[in-house]
């Protein structure tokens, strides 16, 4: 059983573009092939470490190579080399599954990195999914989340207890506290999701955000990197855009990736 995971997943007929985790101590490129491990979620993975200058060991494929440079320019090599421990690569166009974050047992406040090159053609699925799965390393980090907590008196996520005056804390008690019917931040039935987003669907920006509280903050900043605010700033989703807006970080973080990605 892998820890505690985020992935974006969704049925694949329904894919939008909307859409849319190991510490590497080797300088250089030292082996030859990358390791064969079982993943859950793509069966055989092909697995790397991120070095201590953000590239990988051994030397990658050109299709995982353009994956992780794609999240290296999003995140920042800088980033990638200091929260991100390793690199994993499947290939499992059957799986619903596009990418994950996992918090790295092995190396306490990193993360592991896990792709499905089978959707890799899809430019902007990758860079939605990357984005995505960006913003749940910033948000889930041991910054922002005390791994190693009690009791929890704010919000329990599977990576621990959200520190007062974290984002996700912020975004949870701003939109998700009022509702009565909410799934748990942990929620990743999709029939849950499915009926929590029927009855809810204005407030979200896609039906996978309505998984829980942890997704929609993932969801929603993906779009604010990448789409159009909507016209009416003072419906739910023009309020969630705003919420980022209102936190400078975020907001800088979305102008920084904006212009990595030429928009």
């Amino acid at each position: 059983m892998r820890p505690p995971s985020r992935s974006l997943s969704r049925s694949l007929p329904l894919l939008l573009v909307l859409a849319l985790t190991l510490v590497g101590c080797a300088a250089g490129h030292t082996s030859t092939d990358p390791t064969g491990v079982h993943d859950d979620d793509f069966g055989t993975a092909r697995a790397f470490t991120v070095t201590e200058d953000g590239t990988l060991n051994p030397t990658p494929d050109a299709a995982a190579e353009g994956i992780w440079e794609l999240y290296a320019r999003i995140a920042t090599r800088e980033y990638a080399a200091t929260m991100m421990s390793s690199y994993r690569v499947g290939n499992a166009p059957d799986s619903d599954t596009l990418a994950y974050v996992s918090p790295d047992p092995d190396a306490p406040g990193r993360w592991t990195l896990a792709a499905n090159e089978a959707f890799a053609d899809d430019r902007d699925l990758l860079t939605s999914t990357l984005v995505h799965e960006f913003a749940h390393v910033l948000s889930l980090n041991t910054t922002e989340i005390d791994a190693d907590s009690g009791p929890c008196p704010t919000l329990a996520v599977s990576e621990g207890c959200a520190r007062a005056g974290s984002a996700i804390l912020d975004f949870q008690r701003q939109f998700w506290a009022a509702y009565a019917d909410a799934p748990n931040p942990d929620n990743d039935d999709s029939a849950v999701a499915d009926a929590f987003y029927a009855a809810h669907e204005a407030d979200f920006v896609s039906a996978y955000a309505a998984t829980n509280v942890v997704e929609d903050f993932a969801e929603t900043f993906m779009t604010y990197v990448l789409e159009t605010a909507p016209a009416d700033a003072s419906s739910p989703i023009g309020a969630k855009m705003a919420f980022f807006d209102a936190h400078p970080s975020w907001a800088a973080q979305a102008t920084r990736i904006r212009t990595a990605l030429g928009r």
